[in-house]
């Protein structure tokens, strides 16, 4: 019996060391997103340079060429089966429903292949289109969705830099830059009816859209995220949420856009939503609208970069834990 208890003891030692090194792992690369690089992405993004990001603008590409530089120079690929970065959107799609006279656009991608089941996908979306100039009035868009579509790039580094290191994720992963956004969830919407990976083998999506400011609702504290849709479809997704919160950012996690009866309806307005109509578990992390919401204010300047950078870590290390649990989520709900 004393031996049996002796060999239960380090069994029990070697599992607990063995979680402590994959958590020493994932803190490592998590903390590889910071402040600092987030601004300097940031900076260029909603620069006066790209004209507000319109839907198929010159700016808009000219942001998207400045994307994939990013890619290119930290050596992350396109997907595999792609014959590039971009994912090209026709003008008739974009027009399609309203008639907005827009021009033909792209979604941008990169990619990190799994290593043991590189055929299960996770995707990381935000959109990087805003509203473009109006009135003679550059609409940066900084917040929206600036802060998610650098978080995007530093996300992507943080696993790519992994990988070079032999710590790779387990399933793939699909950072996807969504473009029309704000026209109707058309890029993420297109992705949906066009996926370069079959939906049956995506795993889950993290969206991220406006992650950068603090809203009316937190008395001018920025140590929280607003969680909206985790506990839809899969219990496992929503669980995941809570314990990478618990083990490394510690924010406050509001469910208040969580509320199916809210007004705002929040979770219908993001590119997560276009894979959850499909039955693919989908959080989407956000910080609140403010003042300077849709408006020529949002500007890079108000951004909190502190609270970007820990919401970006947040996001990595969900993306994190899904890409590398041993069995995929599990969908037990209906999202109803």
């Amino acid at each position: 019996m004393k031996k049996l208890l002796l060999s239960l003891s380090a069994v029990l030692l070697l599992g607990c060391a063995a979680k402590n090194d994959k958590a020493q792992l994932e803190r490592k690369y998590m903390q590889t997103i910071t402040a600092e690089e987030l601004k300097t992405l940031l900076t260029v993004v909603a620069s006066d340079e790209m004209e507000g990001r319109e839907t198929g603008s010159e700016g808009q590409k000219k942001a998207g060429r400045y994307l994939i530089e990013q890619y290119k120079n930290s050596q992350i690929p396109y997907p595999t089966g792609a014959d590039g970065y971009y994912q090209p959107i026709p003008a008739a799609y974009l027009n399609a429903k309203y008639k907005e006279n827009l021009s033909d656009s792209e979604n941008i991608w990169a990619f990190i292949e799994g290593s043991e089941k590189p055929d299960e996908v996770v995707v990381i979306s935000a959109h990087y289109d805003h509203v473009g100039i109006k009135n003679g009035e550059i609409y940066n868009g900084a917040d929206d969705d600036g802060t998610g579509t650098v978080s995007l790039v530093e996300i992507a580094r943080a696993f790519a830099q992994a990988k070079k290191e032999g710590h790779g994720p387990k399933r793939s992963v699909l950072i996807l830059h969504v473009t029309g956004e704000e026209h109707g969830l058309h890029g993420s919407r297109y992705y949906s009816e066009n996926p370069l990976f079959p939906l049956a083998h995506t795993v889950c999506d993290v969206n991220i859209d406006m992650i950068g400011r603090h809203d009316e609702f937190h008395n001018n504290s920025n140590k929280y995220v607003y969680v909206i849709g985790s506990d839809y479809l899969s219990t496992d997704l929503h669980n995941i949420c809570e314990s990478a919160n618990k083990k490394f950012t510690k924010l406050k996690l509001d469910y208040k856009y969580n509320d199916r009866q809210d007004p705002n309806r929040f979770y219908y307005r993001s590119d997560h939503y276009n894979f959850a109509k499909n039955g693919i578990p989908s959080v989407f992390l956000f910080s609140g609208t403010h003042a300077d919401y849709h408006k020529p204010g949002d500007d890079v300047d108000k951004i909190e970069f502190d609270a970007l950078t820990k919401r970006a870590q947040y996001a990595f290390a969900i993306a994190w834990e899904v890409a590398n649990r041993p069995k995929r989520l599990i969908v037990d709900k209906d999202g109803k």
